[in-house]
């Protein structure tokens, strides 16, 4: 026992016997680790609940018993399985100390396929279910996208700078995961900031509650009650939660992915920038684990995280589940094989038994959005301080397409709840209103990938590495021109002007390289006069 509370186990301790150590199945550090990751992956399928409910009107009967069965099944392969990864690598390096990846419910996803693919289409529909098939299409295509990462996804982020591909994850952490629980937790701004603060206080402060009492845990408990206090939350609807809870049974759901891959185009502008993400967060993530000392098999992982979306996605469910980030966090609070697969099979009973409506009920969204803006929070510091200090610029261009998309997005909503559109409102008015709305949009189409071809065209171009700036400009002008970036949908042509404007930057850089300058060190402290 550690003098934090924390259980660990020494991994200087005696050599096991020779026919290979004794792995426990559950250790007293489990127990800790199990409960944070829980706790994050049941405040993630909250949120997902109330945005499939709230956000895309997809019948309640749908989402808990349909999509979260379906999102259950996942978790439980998944989590199952990575604690078998995590007891075959300890076998095989005759150590008792490994610790299982984490897995859930993707959070970046969880809001793109929202906000980005299945809100569009119910908003110009009406139609929740044919929204609910386009995000099902998403998630299977994600799914296909990280199984092929699992063989060419080395070789993609060892040419790309690490700020472009942060960057652009931190862009889409400001705008689809930080705004809009900020702007929850403003409207009940009393039950919310304390919740906050307590988040902060034990994450960030690395403070820690009498008896180890987790931080996150107390954090909810505060905030519910002082929702309850303060008559923000409704018996009633707990009682009317109650009679709803009923056994569920994931089914295949073949109809709304062949429904929704009928018009698969519109979804690769996203698909394919987020498959690729997927698979470089899940190498950075097998990179992180190494370092805490447990090496997983790459392919393995990515395979894994590939058959969990598209299986989840057969059932049912747009929500692709991923690795998550924070391995030697929950191995240095004593987790080993064991709390991953119970967090995976608790979480999935709760999806099959239909108690996350109860939990609706009973649990204030102000008092779970902070655990959101905190990651958010985590996100967006992440691309800056992982990244050279020199590539700050990098990180900040490789954001902006993911700021426009939103701030599109958001304003296409808005017309659309008006009962216009910005063609009907006219170019001429916008523009005197001060808003740049179609350059906006063009800018933020395909923002992912924009980003990223962005963030390394400006983080190779602060190195002086004039050829591969050049290279990834054509490569934004091939991908302008058939319109996975700046382009409406995927098609020939989709946008000639912006792919003409890519060439020409990369003209530039090569003119550059008749200059013979050498290359800089990205690690240097201070940017050259």
């Amino acid at each position: 026992m550690s003098a934090t509370g924390t259980t660990t186990i020494d991994a200087a301790s005696p050599t096991p016997p020779p026919g290979g150590p004794k792995i426990p199945y559950w250790v007293g550090g489990d127990t800790n680790a199990a409960f944070g990751l829980g706790f994050n992956i049941l405040v993630n399928v909250l949120v997902l609940t109330g945005l499939m409910i709230g956000v895309v009107k997809v019948p309640a009967d749908d989402v808990f018993g349909t999509v979260l069965p379906a999102l259950g099944i996942a978790l439980v392969l998944g989590n199952v399985f990575y604690s078998y990864l995590g007891r075959r690598l300890a076998r095989a390096e005759n150590r008792s100390d490994v610790a299982a990846m984490p897995y859930g419910p993707s959070v970046p996803h969880m809001f793109i396929v929202v906000f980005v693919i299945m809100l569009p289409i119910y908003l110009s529909t009406q139609d929740a279910v044919q929204a609910w098939q386009a995000g099902v299409a998403w998630a299977f295509v994600i799914g296909v996208i990280v199984l092929i990462g699992a063989f060419v996804g080395p070789y993609i982020r060892k040419y790309t700078p690490r700020a472009a591909m942060l960057g652009t994850l931190a862009g889409i952490s400001i705008t689809f995961i930080s705004m809009r629980p900020a702007a929850q937790m403003w409207e009940a701004a009393w039950i919310a900031l304390p919740v906050l603060i307590l988040i902060l206080i034990g994450f960030l402060a690395g403070v820690r509650l009498p008896g180890n009492f987790p931080m996150g845990l107390a954090a909810l408990l505060v905030g519910t009650a002082i929702a309850w206090i303060g008559g923000y939350m409704s018996a009633p609807d707990v009682s009317a939660a109650a009679k709803d809870i009923a056994i569920a049974v994931p089914s295949f759901q073949f109809d709304l992915l062949i429904n929704g891959l009928k018009d698969v185009s519109p979804l690769l502008a996203t698909a394919i920038p987020l498959g690729v993400y997927n698979f470089t967060e899940a190498m950075t993530n097998v990179e992180s684990a190494a370092a805490a000392g447990d090496s997983y098999n790459l392919r393995a992982v990515l395979l894994a995280d590939g058959t969990g979306a598209v299986i989840g996605s057969c059932l049912g469910s747009p929500f692709p589940p991923a690795v998550y980030i924070g391995h030697p966090g929950w191995k240095d609070a004593g987790g080993r094989t064991g709390y991953s697969m119970a967090s995976g099979v608790v979480i999935a009973l709760m999806c099959f038994l239909g108690l996350f409506g109860l939990l609706n009920a009973l649990l204030p969204v102000p008092a779970i959005v902070p655990i959101l803006l905190y990651i958010g929070f985590m996100i967006g510091a992440q691309a800056f301080n992982a990244s050279p200090k020199i590539h700050a610029a990098a990180v900040v261009a490789a954001l902006i397409p993911n700021i426009a998309q939103w701030a599109t997005g958001l304003m296409d909503n808005v017309l659309t709840a008006a009962g216009t559109s910005a063609a009907q409102v006219g170019e001429d008015k916008i523009v005197g209103a001060g808003v740049i709305y179609n350059g906006m949009k063009t800018l933020g189409e395909g923002a992912i990938l924009a980003g990223l071809v962005l963030g390394a065209i400006v983080a190779f171009l602060i190195d002086r590495r004039f050829l591969q700036a050049g290279l990834f400009a054509l490569f934004g002008a091939g991908l302008s021109w058939i319109g996975l970036i700046h382009g409406e949908k995927v098609e020939w042509a989709a946008n000639p002007q912006v792919a003409l404007g890519y060439l020409f930057a990369a003209v530039v850089c090569f003119a550059f390289l008749a200059l013979k300058l050498e290359p800089l060190d990205p690690e240097r402290e201070v940017a050259l006069d």
